[in-house]
């Protein structure tokens, strides 16, 4: 039945190919007859345009010439005379070689050498007329170009000739222009004809070619193919149903020996007796540890290690997992005493019911536990280095936090102790009964008090400055610079350059103080400025203050962490307050150039 249904498949597709080889060629032809038709019909109209183009002007023409030929009979002078016989004589070789050329042909002016009969009859009658006129306006130029020159009544014979059979040629030429016209518009309706023939010849080539060809065709082949897939169901029922079990086994052949091929080359595996001896080991872990596989009775941890303390290790964990399996690292080596860790996996296994054996599967992580390592011991001593800092820091706050204390309890005995004591002594020596020097203490009394308020004021605005607590930062800070600019001889400005006036909480805006109060002092210390500059502005969720100075700079590079109590630790101090408050800290200097602080603190919503 195969060997029929093949038989009887190749001769039908031999058919078909032959029945499209004829439609396609029939098609082709028909396609390439209606080019050749259409592109001679085509070439034949290109000249149409030309043809008319050329005849439309010959009327033109001799409308000029005779224009001309009538303005020398008016004209008096000689030398425009001249001119228009020039032009005269140029009109007239146009025209005259345009209507040889309509008649008989001109490669040079794109005119064929054909005309209709029609066309060449009215030229039979125009041609007489065009002859009169013609030798007229030579006659007129002989005439003019005569030495001595004639007399206007010698050509004015010549000129009315001209005159007189204008109109005549003009009717003719429209004629003939007409019939050139009604000649091309023939030419286009008879190539639309042909083109909607070969467009209903090619359709009715196509319709019987599907009739007689391709739905033949279809059909036997659809008789063919359900025959052949009916064929070829039956054949692979049957063969399915013979090699189902073969190929169930063949299967499972390939993808244990797969597996075991995968295992050897890709894993550290190998398969022991619950005692620990080796009874399979992979190319890789063979490899890794210089395993030799002809070598009987070997101990799996005699080969992963030659330290005796490693060994009893992992014979420990073997003897004590080997009914329940176990996973961990553990630490192995070559014989050429490299260490190595392993991430290993123990899986107990029964191949028989007689016989039970561990698999071993394990890879290797020496790098990442090497990286482990490395990483504990940074991580510990970057701890330690940040404890030591922060005790430092931490002993140097205290140590500000006393040398301030210091200076208030100065301030208040030197300043506000010896005033109070002044007062006192003064108050206990008024006479109430000498009224003059009693009036001069009280005096005196008076000036003493404003100095203590002031002295009050002073220290108290060196601790907390009262706008800061009764109207925020922004009143804080220009009061600041004020106060600075004041004492100091400094120029001290202060922009606003947003209208900044909200509250912040008042962690965050003595922070911020303190901050740009350091920043200030740091350049009146030891920039040697003498304009600085402080300026506050705000977005949606930031607030931004920048203290500018014009003194000396210097470079930040030379800035580095301070893990040591030697000097620096008033920018480690506005370090750790920005911190607190979650902002940042930005610091621009050049030497020479001066320096940029700027704070960036995030506002809640």
């Amino acid at each position: 039945m195969t060997k029929n249904s093949n038989s009887l498949d190749q001769s039908t597709f031999d058919k078909l190919r032959s029945l499209y080889v004829l439609a396609l060629s029939t098609i082709a032809v028909s396609v390439i007859v209606s080019q050749i038709l259409i592109r001679t019909h085509l070439s034949r109209q290109e000249s149409d345009s030309t043809v008319i183009n050329v005849a439309g002007r010959q009327r033109m023409l001799s409308q000029k010439l005779t224009k001309d030929i009538v303005s020398i009979a008016s004209e008096t002078n000689f030398q425009r005379k001249v001119e228009l016989k020039d032009k005269i004589k140029e009109t007239l070789h146009l025209w005259e070689l345009s209507h040889v050329a309509l008649q008989y042909g001109n490669d040079s002016l794109g005119l064929p050498k054909t005309n209709s009969k029609v066309v060449t009859s009215k030229f039979k009658l125009i041609n007489p007329i065009f002859d009169t006129i013609s030798l007229a306006s030579k006659a007129i130029i002989e005439k003019i170009e005569n030495v001595p020159p004639l007399p206007l009544e010698a050509y004015m014979a010549d000129i009315n000739k001209v005159t007189s059979h204008e109109a005549a040629f003009l009717t003719l030429m429209d004629d003939i222009v007409n019939q050139y016209d009604l000649e091309a518009d023939e030419k286009v309706e008879w190539l639309r004809k042909l083109e909607l023939w070969l467009t209903a010849l090619t359709l009715i080539i196509l319709l019987g070619e599907f009739l007689f060809i391709f739905w033949p065709a279809a059909k036997s082949v659809k008789s063919i193919l359900a025959d052949l897939l009916l064929a070829e169901s039956r054949a692979k029922k049957m063969a399915f149903d013979a090699d189902i079990l073969s190929a169930a086994k063949e299967k499972s052949i390939r993808e244990l020996r797969a597996l075991s091929r995968a295992m050897d080359d890709t894993l550290l595996f190998a398969r022991i007796l619950p005692n620990g001896s080796v009874v399979h080991m992979g190319n890789k872990f063979s490899r890794l540890f210089n395993y030799s596989k002809f070598n009987d009775n070997v101990l799996f941890w005699n080969v992963i290690s030659p330290n005796e303390n490693e060994r009893v290790v992992i014979e420990d964990l073997i003897v004590k997992h080997k009914k329940t399996g176990w996973q961990g690292e553990v630490k192995a080596g070559t014989k050429e005493g490299k260490d190595i860790w392993l991430e290993l996996a123990m899986i107990p296994y029964t191949p028989t019911e007689e016989k039970s054996e561990l698999l071993i599967i394990a890879s290797e992580i020496t790098d990442r536990k090497k990286a482990q390592i490395e990483i504990d011991r940074l991580t510990t001593k970057s701890f330690e280095e940040k404890m030591s800092q922060q005790k430092i820091i931490s002993s140097k706050i205290i140590e500000n936090q006393e040398k301030e204390q210091n200076r208030i309890a100065k301030d208040v005995h030197d300043g506000i102790g010896q005033m109070l004591t002044g007062l006192k002594y003064n108050l206990e020596s008024i006479d109430a009964n000498d009224v003059k020097k009693a009036a001069a203490k009280i005096e005196h009394l008076k000036e003493l008090t404003s100095n203590i308020i002031k002295g009050v004021r002073t220290a108290t605005f060196n601790l907390t400055p009262p706008e800061l607590t009764d109207h925020g930062i922004v009143p804080a800070i220009i009061k600041l610079t004020h106060e600075l600019s004041r004492l100091t001889g400094k120029e001290i400005v202060f922009f606003n350059k947003t209208d900044f006036n909200q509250r912040l909480d008042s962690l965050t805006e003595i922070n911020i103080y303190r901050i740009t109060q350091e920043a200030i002092n740091n350049a009146i210390k030891y920039a040697e400025s003498t304009h600085i500059i402080v300026s506050l502005s705000h977005s949606k969720n930031i607030l931004s203050l920048v203290v500018d100075d014009n003194g000396k700079g210097f470079d930040p590079r030379t800035i580095k962490r301070i893990k040591t109590g030697d000097g620096g630790m008033g920018m480690t101090f506005m370090r750790e307050r920005i911190n607190y408050i979650g902002g940042r800290l930005f610091l621009t200097s050049e030497e020479g150039k001066g320096t940029r602080v700027t704070l960036n603190i995030p506002l809640n919503e």
